[in-house]
């Protein structure tokens, strides 16, 4: 699921699209940039967290409009910063709560990894 939204996009079609995709994925990761190319320091470590444990996981670059997605998750998580993990539809956390998880051998459960 590739999405670049115009500069307009309005708040209600950013909500929908956030919607879907943590409907439509067992792993979605909402993060600045893309897996390729993360643009912050804790979406790269996100990245590589999750991908340590599983091979297939959707990421959606949040930066084309990241007014309208900060608010349209944040309202979803009750979580502020970017980047945000949901898996199986639940929040899990950002790239911090990833690393916890990871330290105390319990990320590759949380992301239902075999």
């Amino acid at each position: 699921m590739t999405f670049q939204p115009e500069s307009e996009a309005d708040s209600d079609e950013i909500e929908s699209r956030v919607e879907e995709a943590i409907a439509d994925n067992d792993v979605v990761l909402f993060m600045k940039g893309n897996r390729l190319m993360p643009q912050c320091g804790y979406s790269k470590r996100a990245v590589e967290l999750i991908g340590q444990h599983v091979e297939e996981f959707e990421t959606i670059d949040v930066l084309p409009a990241l007014p309208h997605y900060r608010e349209a998750l944040e309202s979803r998580s009750g979580w502020e910063t970017i980047p945000q993990t949901f898996v199986d539809g639940e929040f899990v956390g950002g790239s911090d709560v990833l690393a916890e998880l990871d330290e105390r051998g319990e990320l590759a459960s949380e992301l239902d990894a075999e």
